[in-house]
């Protein structure tokens, strides 16, 4: 009954490759996004002897760590496990960010308590300074000006020039 209701047999199955149609490319565009690329990589590892960017690294080594990573990549890696045999193969230093714990973290916390405890020191120095210069007897001295003597030379000096 719910058959003819629904134009039959041929409905209901093009209903249902409809729907396996619209499930399969989400499942398929999944699989593909999980897969990291050479590029991926590149940004977030360095080169152990030249100390850049795996991007921008032209050493010979280098050019063996892309090997490495491809090969890897090749094999259907993720991010993380390529990154951790490229941690085996060449120590800590090969990773462009600090892995966040030990020594590592200080790479973000001694710059920033740095600027914050300047920013401190000189916000300080200028509130002793303004403090300084705002109190007290802070006026400039009173000037007699020229004595009498001083205005008679300057007269005859200033009267030679007369023309």
């Amino acid at each position: 009954m719910s058959a003819r209701r629904y134009g039959g047999l041929p409905a209901i199955l093009a209903v249902l490759v409809s729907i396996t149609a619209l499930a399969l490319p989400p499942a398929a565009g999944a699989a593909t996004s999980l897969r990291t690329t050479l590029n991926e990589i590149e940004q977030e590892v360095m080169c152990p002897v030249c100390g850049t960017l795996l991007g921008l690294a032209e050493s010979p080594q280098a050019t063996r760590e892309k090997a490495f990573v491809e090969k890897l990549i090749k094999e259907g890696k993720s991010k993380n496990e390529i990154k951790d045999a490229l941690v085996a193969q060449y120590g800590d230093a090969v990773l462009a960010e600090p892995n966040g714990s030990g020594f590592s973290i200080s790479a973000y916390v001694v710059p920033i308590v740095a600027f914050v405890l300047a920013a401190l020191l000189l916000a300080i120095a200028v509130w002793k300074w303004r403090r300084s210069s705002d109190g007290g007897d802070n006026h400039l001295p009173a000037v007699d000006g020229p004595s009498a003597e001083d205005r008679r030379r300057l007269d005859e000096d200033l009267g030679r020039y007369d023309l």
